[in-house]
């Protein structure tokens, strides 16, 4: 790579690598380690691929995260191992990280509709764009979207008071 690609490719790394690790945090239902070797091996990908990434590289990332993060899922290990409920150490806590009870609320959702429900209404993606970085049709987008938002209700909603109070 070229020294003016590394520097394009620096300015973008500044730039958006909170806002990716951001998603990842949502993506991931507040795994804050996994989301850092997620963003890890996203910015790899995308420093390799930088010829085709630098024409959108925001959206090249975006889509790429979504790959690491499929591409993790699918991995034998992540299916037998399973990590300790509570580790000694706590992470640093990031003040630009969202609400508590949304990220427990996303954890809830399939990975798909989490990733749709990030994508279009964190990030404020179109439909077409969700779809591109997802690699499915804008009606998945649509239908997994709003499923998400159901259940996403359903958790977020205030249990009903029963009975009269007077």
């Amino acid at each position: 790579m070229r020294r003016s690609q590394d520097a394009e490719f620096e300015a973008f790394v500044r730039r958006h690598r909170a806002q990716l690790v951001g998603t990842a945090r949502l993506l991931t239902a507040g795994d804050a380690h996994l989301a850092e070797d997620l963003v890890q091996s996203t910015l790899v990908k995308v420093y390799l691929a930088w010829g085709r990434a630098s024409q959108q590289p925001a959206a090249y990332a975006r889509r790429t995260l979504v790959n690491c993060l499929t591409d993790h899922r699918r991995r034998p290990f992540f299916r037998r191992e399973h990590g300790a409920v509570s580790l000694p150490e706590t992470a640093v806590e990031d003040p630009a990280m969202v609400d508590p009870e949304l990220v427990a609320a996303l954890a809830e959702l399939p990975p798909r509709q989490r990733a749709a429900v990030v994508l279009r209404h964190v990030h404020d993606l179109s439909v077409d764009e969700v779809a591109d970085a997802l690699s499915c049709s804008t009606g998945t987008v649509k239908s997994q979207t709003a499923r998400g938002l159901d259940k996403l209700r359903a958790l977020l909603t205030p249990t009903q008071l029963t009975g009269d109070s007077r």
